[in-house]
C-alpha cells in the first residue's frame, strides 16, 4: 500500500514537472503524441523518451500543421515499403555494385534513397541529420543513416515497423569513408568536368556539403540542378552544416515548405521532436538529473559554454562575460555587496532558481556556485548551480561521452531560459529542441569580454554557418539574405551565416 502511494505521488510530480513541480498550479493533461507529430505505433517500453518527453515540457505554443502530420505518415509507409530488408531495397542495391549509368530515369525503380554519413561532432550530426531528413521528405527519398558510429546508442528508431540504419553489407560501405570533393561521382566534380547530364544519369552521386565545399558543390541547392539530381537513385551525403535555410530559397521546395511549416522558425523544432528520441540509457541520464537537481526549481536557466580555442582551459574573460550577461539581461539576481545583507522581500516568497551549466570545464560552474554561496542575492532568491559532466575535452565517437553530450543537450532544452555560445552547434540543438530563443554570448576578441556581452536571438532556428553567398538566380553582389524576408543573417555571424525567422507577424 505504501509502495502504491509512493508511485502515485511520483507520477503526480512527474506530470507536474513541465509546469513546475514545486508550484501550486494544477496539472494539465499531457499530449504524448505532440499534436499528432508522433505515431502511436511504437512499444512504449522500448523507447521511453518517445512518449514521456511531454511529461517534462510545458505545453508547446507551436502548433504542428496537419499537412506535416499527413506527410510524416505517408513517409513512414514509404520507408516501410522501401527500407532495409524489402524487395525494393534489394533491387535498388543490386544496381550499385556496378559502375554504370542509367539512361533516363525509367529504370531507376520505385524507391530512391539518400545515405547520411556521420562526420564531425554530435551537434553537427544532429543538425545535418535533420537537414537530410527534410530533403528526403521533400523529394520522396528514403533516408538511411550510417550506423558504424554510435547512432544506435544515442537514438531510438524513428519510423515504425522498419529501420533507418544503413545495413552493414551496403555495396558502397567500403568506399564511402574515402568519398571527397575529388571523387569521380561527386556532384560538384561531375559538373566541373561536364560528365553528367539529363540523358546520362549515374547510379549514385556523392554530395559534398561540408564547410569546404566549392561553388560547383553548392549548385545542389539550385532548382535546375535538383531536376537532374532527382533522377539519381542513390545519393550519399557528407555534411557538417544545417543547410535547411537554402532549401527554402529553392522555388521548387518553397511552396511545399510553407505548407509544412507555416511558422517558418519552427522547422528544426518539429523535426527534432519527431526524429530524435534518446535511447533508454540516455533518457535515464536526463530524467535522473532533472528529477534530482531541476524539478523543484521555480525557474531554470541553462548556460551552454563552448570556447573555440586550441587551449582547453578556463578563461577569466569568458567568466566575466557570463556574469555580465546574466546581470545585464536580469536572468539571475545580483549578489549583495561585501558586508551587506540580502534585501528581504516580504510581499513575495523567495524563489529557487536552478542554473544548469554545460561546459567541458568545471571552473565556470564552480565560480558561479561560489558567487551565490558566499554572498546573498539582493532579491532574497536562492540560486542553485548544477553541472552534469566535466569532460575537459571533446571525445567524439566515444560512446559514453556522446551519450552524456546528448543528455546535456536535452536537459538544456528543458530549461525556461537559455544562454548559448556563439556558433556552437551544441547550443543550436538545445535551443531548437526546446523551442527557445536564446541569449547568445558574443565571440570575444583578443581575450576581452565583449560589450555588450550577449544579445537575444531573433528565432530558435539553428544557423547555417557557411551558406552559398548568392542565390542561384542572383547576380553577383546580391546577398542571399535579402532575397526573401524569412531568411536573415545569424546574430552570432552577422556577415555570412543564415537562419530562418518567422515573418508571419510582419504580415499581420
Amino acid at each position: 500500500m505504501l509502495l502504491l502511494s509512493f508511485s502515485n505521488i511520483f507520477k503526480h510530480q512527474l506530470l507536474g514537472a513541465t509546469i513546475n513541480v514545486g508550484s501550486k498550479e494544477s496539472v494539465k493533461p499531457r499530449d504524448k503524441l505532440l499534436g499528432g507529430l508522433l505515431t502511436a505505433d511504437f512499444d512504449e517500453d522500448s523507447c521511453l523518451s518517445r512518449y514521456q518527453s511531454s511529461l517534462y515540457r510545458k505545453p508547446s505554443p507551436y502548433r504542428t500543421s496537419e499537412y506535416l502530420v499527413s506527410k510524416l505518415r505517408d513517409y513512414e509507409m514509404l520507408h516501410k515499403r522501401c527500407g532495409p530488408g524489402t524487395d525494393a531495397y534489394k533491387i535498388a542495391t543490386e544496381k550499385l555494385g556496378h559502375d554504370h549509368e542509367i539512361v533516363g530515369d525509367s529504370s531507376a525503380g520505385e524507391c530512391k534513397y539518400i545515405v547520411w554519413v556521420a562526420v564531425y561532432g554530435l551537434g553537427n550530426r544532429i543538425l545535418t541529420l535533420a537537414s537530410v531528413f527534410l530533403y528526403a521528405l521533400l523529394t520522396e527519398r528514403i533516408i538511411l543513416v550510417d550506423q558504424r558510429k554510435d547512432i544506435s546508442d544515442l537514438f531510438c528508431e524513428p519510423f515504425p515497423g522498419t529501420s533507418w540504419l544503413l545495413p552493414l553489407d551496403f555495396p558502397l560501405m567500403g568506399q564511402i569513408d574515402s568519398f571527397n570533393r575529388e571523387y569521380s561521382h561527386c556532384y560538384g566534380t561531375m559538373l566541373k568536368n561536364h560528365t553528367i547530364n539529363s540523358t546520362s544519369i549515374p547510379s549514385h552521386l556523392y554530395l559534398h556539403l561540408l564547410h569546404d565545399y566549392r561553388d560547383q558543390d553548392k549548385m545542389f541547392f539550385c532548382q535546375k540542378d535538383q531536376s537532374l539530381i532527382d533522377k539519381v537513385p542513390w545519393l550519399v551525403v557528407k555534411s557538417n552544416l544545417y543547410f535547411i535555410p537554402s532549401l527554402w530559397l529553392n522555388p521548387s521546395f518553397q511552396t511545399e515548405l510553407i505548407k509544412l511549416f507555416p511558422q517558418k522558425d519552427t522547422v528544426f523544432y518539429h523535426l527534432a521532436r519527431y526524429l530524435f528520441h534518446p535511447t533508454n540509457q540516455v533518457w535515464g541520464m536526463v530524467t535522473r538529473s532533472y528529477n534530482a537537481y531541476l524539478s523543484r526549481a521555480d525557474e531554470i536557466l541553462g548556460i551552454q559554454i563552448r570556447v573555440f580555442s586550441r587551449q582547453t582551459k578556463y578563461f577569466q574573460h569568458v567568466m566575466n562575460q557570463i556574469v555580465a550577461c546574466t546581470q545585464r539581461e536580469k536572468l539571475l539576481p545580483e549578489v549583495a555587496a561585501q558586508g551587506e545583507s540580502q534585501v528581504t522581500n516580504t510581499s513575495n516568497p523567495p524563489k529557487l532558481k536552478a542554473v544548469l551549466v554545460t561546459s567541458l570545464n568545471p571552473e565556470y560552474s564552480n565560480n558561479l556556485k561560489n558567487m551565490y554561496w558566499e554572498r546573498p542575492t539582493t532579491t532574497g532568491d536562492i540560486v542553485k548551480v548544477y553541472q552534469p559532466s566535466r569532460e575537459r575535452f571533446q571525445q567524439t565517437d566515444k560512446k559514453l561521452h556522446d551519450q552524456k553530450a546528448l543528455a546535456e543537450m536535452y536537459l538544456l532544452s528543458l530549461t525556461d531560459k537559455l544562454i548559448t555560445s556563439s556558433s556552437s552547434t551544441f547550443g543550436y540543438v538545445a535551443q531548437g529542441l526546446g523551442g527557445l530563443k536564446p541569449w547568445i554570448l558574443y565571440t570575444p576578441k583578443k581575450f576581452k569580454t565583449p560589450n555588450p556581452p550577449c544579445g537575444r536571438g531573433v528565432s530558435m532556428e539553428p544557423c547555417f554557418l557557411t551558406p552559398p553567398a548568392h542565390g542561384c538566380e542572383a547576380k553577383k553582389g546580391v546577398n542571399t539574405a535579402k532575397i526573401v524576408p524569412f531568411v536573415r543573417h545569424c546574430e552570432d555571424l552577422r556577415h555570412y551565416g543564415l537562419k530562418l525567422v518567422d515573418d508571419t507577424k510582419d504580415e499581420l
